[in-house]
């Protein structure tokens, strides 16, 4: 007897995304489609593969991403590609490829899969999806401001506003990082008896890291560290006040973390994040800021980027604590056909209607069964309404329709008198 082979499962960490969740993602994505056209932000789309080089370049080679996250292979040429971890570094190297950045400014955005090796959890996964904004060309604090009035927009009309806070910081010029950099290292030093191992290994490679260590042994010596602001030059704080400023005229809390870092040297002046205590360790749903260095970093000439990304597991996560969410269903009428007869003339009729009413969603019921079992898939379609055609309304012309979703009475119509009908309806829905 042959043996019978186990069955396949996903790769650990990365998972599907069944019909039932579906309408929560195209959800979210229609909304933030919606907020970032009205900002006129243009979509790019990227391949979720390049060169090893280009992460090496940009995040470094002595980050845990490059050391122990990516997934990187050889392809059938010996060259080393790598799926990309994340997006900023592939939006950047498409720009400068194809000349977008000389004496132009763009707002572009992107949105698809990101892999990083890491341990899943909620909400951190080894494939997961992000959204990405970056704009190019633009120095002033004003596009700071429009990033992050954005981002407010689309939380509201999620309807989480209240349940994220923006953090914001500033880790001005490269040079008076620098200068910072010493301070805080002999700081380090005073108290290398606290330092945890992760701090103890970024203390020569990456020491403002160590700022945004979580571990609670470590807190009360963070907290009497050097601040970074304090170290900032005229023109990063004008720069910096000048956002401020602006946030506060149209009213958009923030809290100031002087401990607010990234991990990468090319970052720059502005940064923020959005986070919220809804999720446990997962604290950051969008994180962004200014990484003018990255351009020269990757063979550009020198000019001004900032950008964010967000999580769109994380922000769905938070989008599920809501009671109120109205998600359309995937069908608005359902065609029940009982008959030889009624499957025929049902599936030219369902053609017409669908030529005739753009957008409306139609399933038609294929495969046969009872009256009884073909209500039972329509009801669970969620749709709003039931064709219903069987032998006689077949042979008449006609069509029965049923609401199932409020009481209203069931009525046979000519297909014209149909056709209007849902006409009607759908375009008062759609309004």
């Amino acid at each position: 007897m042959a043996k019978q082979q186990q069955a396949i499962q996903a790769i650990r960490g990365m998972h599907d995304i069944l019909p039932e969740q579906s309408p929560y993602w195209q959800w979210l994505e229609n909304k933030a489609r919606q907020v970032l056209g009205a900002y006129g932000y243009q979509e790019i789309r990227l391949p979720i593969v390049e060169k090893t080089d280009l992460f090496k370049r940009s995040i470094g080679e002595v980050t845990d991403i490059v050391e122990k996250e990516m997934y990187t292979f050889d392809d059938r040429n010996g060259d080393s590609l790598t799926l990309r971890p994340e997006g900023t570094a592939g939006c950047l190297r498409a720009c400068l490829e194809h000349g977008l950045l000389h004496n132009q400014s763009h707002r572009l955005w992107y949105y698809g899969p990101m892999f990083r090796h890491e341990r899943p959890q909620k909400g951190r996964y080894r494939q997961f999806y992000q959204l990405g904004v970056e704009t190019y060309g633009m120095p002033g604090p004003d596009v700071d401001a429009e990033m992050i009035l954005l981002t407010d927009r689309l939380w509201k009309k999620l309807g989480i506003r209240d349940k994220v806070e923006l953090q914001l910081n500033s880790l001005g010029t490269t040079e008076e990082r620098a200068a910072y950099r010493g301070t805080l290292v002999t700081y380090f030093k005073q108290h290398i008896d606290v330092l945890d191992d992760d701090s103890l290994r970024r203390l020569e490679t990456n020491p403002l890291r160590i700022l945004d260590s979580k571990n609670p042994d470590m807190q009360a010596m963070l907290q009497e560290a050097p601040i970074l602001l304090e170290h900032l030059g005229e023109v990063s704080l004008e720069h910096f006040n000048s956002l401020r400023s602006a946030l506060d005229d149209l009213g958009i809390a923030y809290q100031l973390n002087t401990r607010l870092v990234r991990g990468l040297d090319y970052y720059g002046k502005t940064v923020f994040e959005w986070v919220t205590d809804e999720l446990g360790a997962q604290g950051t749903i969008c994180a962004g800021g200014r990484y003018d260095g990255l351009i020269e970093q990757l063979g550009g000439k020198a000019n001004h980027a900032i950008g964010f990304a967000m999580g769109m597991e994380r922000i769905l996560a938070l989008v599920e604590l809501l009671d109120d969410v109205a998600i359309e269903p995937g069908v608005d009428v359902y065609m029940i056909r009982v008959g030889e007869a009624a499957e025929k003339a049902g599936l030219a009729l369902a053609e017409r209607i669908r030529d005739e009413i753009d957008g409306l969603k139609l399933q038609v019921n294929c495969g046969g069964g009872s009256f009884k079992s073909q209500f039972k898939k329509a009801d669970k379609s969620g749709a709003a309404y039931a064709i219903i055609i069987g032998g006689d309304e077949a042979e008449r012309g006609q069509a029965a329709l049923k609401s199932l979703r409020i009481e209203q009475e069931q009525v046979t119509l000519t297909h014209d008198e149909l056709l209007q009908t849902l006409q009607n309806w759908y375009s008062n829905k759609s309004l």
